[in-house]
């Protein structure tokens, strides 16, 4: 794959784009997707290490938002630096423009490194930014998790004990899911229980398996 193609060109592969919004429970789909034996490629995780310290990222987050951004044991204050960007869209696009790039290359260099060793394997990129970082070009299915707006709320007041308003500015920062799901090839409807949420996952992973195989 170069470095100009979009995800999910390599010759073999079928790769899918995860997606949803806070709270919504796309790492619950994620693992129960990986239980099936799906690969999971995490973008969180590799923005997560992006910045670790020594990193080009770091450097560069350290520079643009100021050394306070640095906790005592030398990590990225990741709760304070939080709290500015989503507080502010223009310095969460800065934010978002240091680290993307090393996510992407990360997320390639990844696919080929699966492609090479379990090349029938079927691959979701598990992105929160998917649609709005791009990263949904090319690929082959395009999977939402989704929750209505009202429970989505709640559940991260719950999850993060976070204020009503606080919670709102968290959502208010993202793509709507609403938008997300008219964007989708396939919705996972995450409003019920779990079990219901695991019978919608395991149909969904038979019927992409079976067509991969069928295309094969």
């Amino acid at each position: 794959m170069g470095p100009d193609d979009p995800p999910g060109t390599a010759v073999g592969m079928t790769v899918i784009g995860l997606t949803g919004g806070i709270a919504s429970g796309k790492s619950t789909v994620a693992r129960m997707l990986a239980a099936r034996g799906a690969e999971i490629i995490d973008a969180d995780l590799l923005a997560r290490q992006a910045v670790e310290p020594g990193r080009a990222a770091f450097e560069a987050v350290v520079a643009t938002f100021g050394e306070q951004m640095v906790a005592a044991d030398g990590q990225l204050d990741r709760e304070r630096l939080g709290a500015l960007v989503f507080a502010d869209p223009e310095r969460r696009r800065q934010l978002e423009a240091l680290i993307h790039p090393f996510v992407r290359r990360e997320s390639e260099r990844r696919q080929a490194e699966i492609a090479r060793q379990r090349p029938e394997a079927l691959i979701f990129l598990d992105v929160p930014l998917l649609f709005e970082s791009g990263m949904d070009r090319g690929l082959a299915e395009i999977v939402v998790v989704y929750v209505p707006r009202q429970i989505q709320l709640a559940r991260l007041m719950a999850r993060d004990g976070l204020s009503d308003a606080a919670a709102r500015a968290r959502l208010d920062a993202q793509m709507d899911l609403a938008e997300k799901r008219r964007r989708a090839t396939r919705v996972i409807d995450n409003s019920g229980s779990r079990a219901e949420t695991r019978r919608q996952v395991e149909r969904l992973y038979r019927e992409l398996a079976g067509r991969d195989s069928d295309s094969g």
